[in-house]
């Protein structure tokens, strides 16, 4: 077929490109502004686009369908030019559920975890050797891409909340109708569209009420928003999880299955939870008990998911996609408590439009309060480029509501107090769905820890 991907640069998107590509159909895409990873990759196979921008021209009448990306506007030439010669236009998770229509469709929804938890399902079954397409929001040990599309009989699908496309204002996770699936927990996020905590419960209900009968859903019992909604679906069946059993041996965490003691590579509460939510759902696929504990035995974690940046034998630099009050909270007591002997130097970026903003800031109150020592960063031309109303660095300091924290609004500054803390016996834990402006954060980290 011939397919044209308008906003072709993102990371769904981009990988979604390559899939397509891989199954041998015509691709081509558009996009006014295209980063790596992803110009190298598309730029690899030759579907990196010659200019960057939008080009009317590209949409003929020969093209089979468009799919649309969340970066276009309403407005995108392009995509007026698909209306008015009638070509279907597609949002990504409304392909991929065409795509997935007679498979078995698993989806991980919640929060928080949803990456994580994907890639545990998803490690699992490539080390048992079963047969999946998939979509999961980082790059994965092992996997060359985060988009698989084949003739598998089975589909997982790290299901986000957010928006399908600019004319598609359903999120995503409303198209794919799972036949098993996990709601990890509920904690505000995405203000610029869903402006009331009410407005984004509401959305894991329609989820849950889109489930096809006689599907499974599994839900973290200690969410209280979710124990209000988990059953209103009378046809689904149901069941709610904790985390494993877990004990520290040596150096390790180990979890209790099968009747014994199972050593892990990653650690803290939440990852915990996450294991159990793979585990009720691999058990749902046919794995076993002691197949699964083999299998995890060796899972390390997603990109930029509690991802080891440099290490020496009384230090350790880590790096998480924390940027949201529930995830932030959740990593920085993890690393505490898993260390509670080294002091904790936490940093996060504030990136995302929802942290920036004034209301929501106040969400963080207390979420670093484990760390002795932590720095929030922002940049002043972020908010600038979002349309934000300014924050001064008190603002901010104050939404926290703890002693520990500083504010920084440069980044060689927050470079400059990172190069003044003997790293002895000191953990650095880098948080960000950014890159701090611009740092080489793995070339830090070692320089730091050395």
């Amino acid at each position: 077929m011939r397919i044209h991907l308008i906003a072709i640069g993102g990371s769904a998107m981009h990988n979604l490109a390559l899939a397509l590509h891989y199954n041998h159909h015509t691709v081509t895409g558009s996009d006014d502004e295209i980063y790596n990873p992803a110009r190298d990759r598309l730029d690899a196979v030759g579907l990196l686009p010659p200019a960057e921008g939008w080009f009317p021209e590209k949409i003929t009448s020969e093209l089979d369908f468009v799919i649309l990306g969340m970066h276009a506007r309403q407005d995108n030439p392009e995509l007026q030019v698909a209306k008015a010669k009638n070509i279907p236009v597609y949002s990504y998770p409304e392909y991929l559920y065409r795509h997935a229509a007679d498979k078995k469709r698993v989806v991980i929804a919640g929060s928080h975890g949803k990456t994580t938890t994907t890639a545990m399902v998803l490690h699992v079954l490539r080390e048992l050797k079963i047969d999946a397409d998939y979509l999961v929001g980082a790059q994965l040990e092992g996997f060359e891409r985060m988009v698989r599309l084949t003739d598998a009989p089975l589909m997982v699908i790290e299901g986000d909340e957010y928006l399908s496309s600019p004319i598609d204002r359903r999120p995503k996770i409303l198209h794919y109708r799972p036949h098993l699936a996990v709601i990890t927990g509920i904690a505000w996020d995405h203000i610029n569209v869903f402006p009331t905590f009410e407005e984004y419960v509401k959305q894991f209900r329609l989820f849950i009420e889109s489930m096809p009968t006689g599907a499974q859903l599994f839900w973290f019992e200690k969410d209280e928003e979710l124990k209000r909604i988990a059953n209103v679906n009378p046809e689904l069946r149901t069941a709610s999880y904790i985390g494993f059993p877990a004990r520290l041996d040596e150096d390790r965490v180990s979890i209790q299955i099968t009747g014994g003691w199972q050593p892990i590579e990653v650690f803290g509460q939440h990852n915990l939870e996450n294991m159990r939510a793979a585990y009720l759902l691999c058990r749902e696929l046919g794995v076993s008990d002691s197949d699964f504990a083999a299998a995890i035995a060796s899972f390390k974690g997603a990109a930029k998911r509690m991802q080891r940046l440099a290490e020496t034998k009384t230090s350790l630099a880590m790096l998480d996609f924390a940027h949201a009050p529930s995830k932030v909270r959740a990593t920085v007591r993890a690393m505490q408590e898993r260390y509670p002997e080294r002091e904790l130097v936490a940093c996060l970026e504030l990136h995302t439009f929802s942290s920036l903003n004034q209301t929501f800031l106040q969400e963080y109150k207390q979420t670093l309060v484990p760390a002795q020592r932590a720095y929030v960063y922002y940049n002043q031309h972020t908010l600038e480029m979002k349309r934000l109303p300014p924050l001064s660095p008190e603002q901010v300091r104050q939404a926290f509501g703890s002693d520990n924290v500083e504010v920084i609004t440069n980044n060689q500054q927050l470079v400059n107090e990172l190069q003044t803390i003997n790293w002895a016996n000191h953990n650095l834990l880098l948080m960000s769905s950014g890159n701090f402006n611009g740092l080489d954060l793995k070339t830090l980290a070692s320089d730091l820890l050395q």
